[in-house]
């Protein structure tokens, strides 16, 4: 695994929702990890953050940073949570690990006015590639483990969700589609070109 490039990319989704973020925010992060995002938003933003994950390591190395953040599974935190109480709630790299992810989507445009999430385009051509002539998943920086060392992923596509979000009459306001190295703008048939996507949504 390339650490560096691991770095990289969670860099620039960082920057992507550090821009869409006001200053001031009430910032809720759904599998917030260590908390670098909202130390980073804290730093750049000001915002008033709270973290949810489910690794209690993790939450400890949110605390030392000096982070508010819930040991829980994700719904469980979200459903305790009144309606609009966050200004964004953000989703980075967290709802391909869920199940029943799109009901956490639900819960958090209910609890929060912005939702951003960020995911791993899998209708991305090299992934489509790699099934068609070798009927493997990629195995890259990002997915390094072998698919039985892996915890659970469930794999969508950019054209799933944004299918999803007309069948629920969610709102994308902004959408962000970078390349395959997560550095570039991807405009150009972005269900097929594009690495990862960022989408600004609400009710």
């Amino acid at each position: 695994m390339d650490e560096r490039k691991k770095e990289a990319k969670r860099r620039m989704d960082q920057m992507v929702i550090l821009r869409n973020t006001r200053p001031g925010d009430k910032v809720l992060d759904l599998g917030c990890g260590r908390g670098s995002l909202l130390e980073l938003l804290t730093k750049e933003k000001q915002v008033k953050g709270v973290g949810v994950d489910n690794n209690p390591e993790k939450i400890l190395g949110c605390i030392r940073k000096g982070i508010t953040a819930y040991q829980g599974d994700i719904n469980t935190v979200l459903g305790q949570f009144p309606d609009q109480s966050f200004d964004r709630v953000v989703l980075s790299r967290t709802i391909e690990h869920l199940s029943h992810s799109g009901k956490t989507v639900q819960e958090a445009l209910r609890v929060g006015k912005r939702v951003t999430i960020g995911f791993v385009n899998h209708g991305f051509w090299l992934n489509r590639l790699n099934y068609l002539l070798n009927g493997n998943r990629t195995v890259n920086d990002v997915y390094p483990e072998p698919w039985y060392d892996m915890d659970p992923v469930t794999f969508f596509s950019l054209s799933n969700f944004e299918e999803f979000c007309r069948s629920q009459q969610i709102t994308i306001h902004e959408k962000t589609c970078l390349d395959s190295d997560w550095k570039q703008p991807c405009a150009f048939l972005p269900n097929l070109l594009s690495g990862y996507v960022i989408c600004d949504i609400s009710r």
